[in-house]
């Protein structure tokens, strides 16, 4: 491959990487008119668009690349990724080990972990890790993804070790710094840990700390502070505005604070990128129906069916909204 097709596919890579969409969708169609059926550009655009929830554009690129070869790597790879966000980690697993027979990488090893991990087989996902780890021990998303496991294992000491060495060869990562603080509190009294946070994010160094203002957010809900936990997740997200966990977290305070003016506020934001999100769905719905706005919940259901035309299961909800609509109009009148 030329030099030039190198940078552009490293432009595309970084573009992505940095949520410059429209930008990488630019590049991409550029050069898919001087190569109309590089299977990899069609691949990486099916990518882009899976990042953006347009799920059906991604599938009927997937599925050209694969009529003209049903074992592409990449696009079983991307195919994978399109089923994990429908919730569908057995259909991914399949994608990414018919995948790995055609080409082994390790990227697909990680695939497949987290597959596992979908699934709730942690044992199968560490094994899975194991393959690359014991040959090549410092792989750091090998590593943070083994931390992250043992982490919903509850074996919060194994996790602890693996973040360290994660640090050792990464020190500058804002999420690891915030997860190992996150596990070396957990057998310290609560009182404490808070103290000791809003010290450190007191600090110059640390006042524009994502992750930090995010981890007090979470420790201050914990401890009943859930209008303070609130401010926090939104200072959080004011310094990571794309971080759908401060938008869903701070909604559900408001909604813990019957606040639901605020609550559907940052959930609708957050169940348009998501609506596969079960608990912010209902929660969506509770707000609402508090409000006594129903209606206009099922306002949003069918714009984004309109949007996402591939998630049917926006159909039973809305079905069940039309039919108490109905019921309460006939009551009514």
């Amino acid at each position: 491959m030329d030099r030039e097709k190198l940078y552009s596919l490293d432009r595309i890579r970084s573009l992505k990487e940095s949520r410059r969409y429209s930008e990488a969708e630019g590049e991409i169609r550029r050069q898919l008119q001087e190569n109309p059926e590089q299977p990899f550009l069609k691949t990486s655009l099916a990518d882009l668009y899976l990042r953006q929830g347009r799920l059906i554009e991604a599938r009927i690129l997937i599925d050209e690349v694969l009529a003209r070869d049903p074992q592409h790597p990449e696009a079983l790879s991307v195919l994978g990724d399109l089923f994990i966000k429908q919730r569908s980690p057995e259909r991914a697993l399949d994608c990414y080990r018919q995948a790995f027979a055609r080409d082994p990488k390790p990227y697909l090893v990680l695939k497949t972990a987290r597959a596992f991990k979908e699934m709730k087989l942690f044992d199968n996902a560490l094994q899975e890790l194991e393959k690359v780890l014991v040959v090549k021990p410092k792989r750091l998303p090998f590593l943070k993804e083994k931390a992250f496991i043992l982490n919903r294992m509850k074996r919060f000491d194994q996790a602890l070790e693996t973040l360290e060495r994660v640090k050792e060869i990464s020190p500058d990562d804002p999420f690891i710094q915030k997860e190992i603080l996150r596990l070396r509190s957990l057998r310290r009294p609560e009182p404490q840990v808070l103290k000791e946070l809003q010290t450190v994010i007191g600090m110059e160094s640390k006042k524009d700390d994502a992750q930090l203002h995010g981890l007090l957010a979470q420790r201050l809900k914990g401890a009943g502070l859930v209008n303070d936990a609130a401010a926090e997740y939104s200072r959080a997200l004011n310094l990571e505005p794309n971080n759908p966990y401060f938008l869903k977290q701070q909604g559900f305070c408001h909604y813990r604070q019957k606040e639901y003016g605020q609550a559907i506020h940052c959930l609708k934001e957050a169940f348009r990128k998501d609506s596969l999100d079960y608990v912010v769905r209902k929660t969506l719905e509770k707000s609402y129906e508090a409000q006594g706005d129903i209606g206009e919940f099922l306002t949003l259901l069918e714009e984004t069916l309109l949007q996402h035309p591939d998630q049917k299961s926006l159909l039973g909800t809305i079905r069940r909204i039309r039919t108490r609509l109905k019921t309460l109009s006939t009551r009514s009148s």
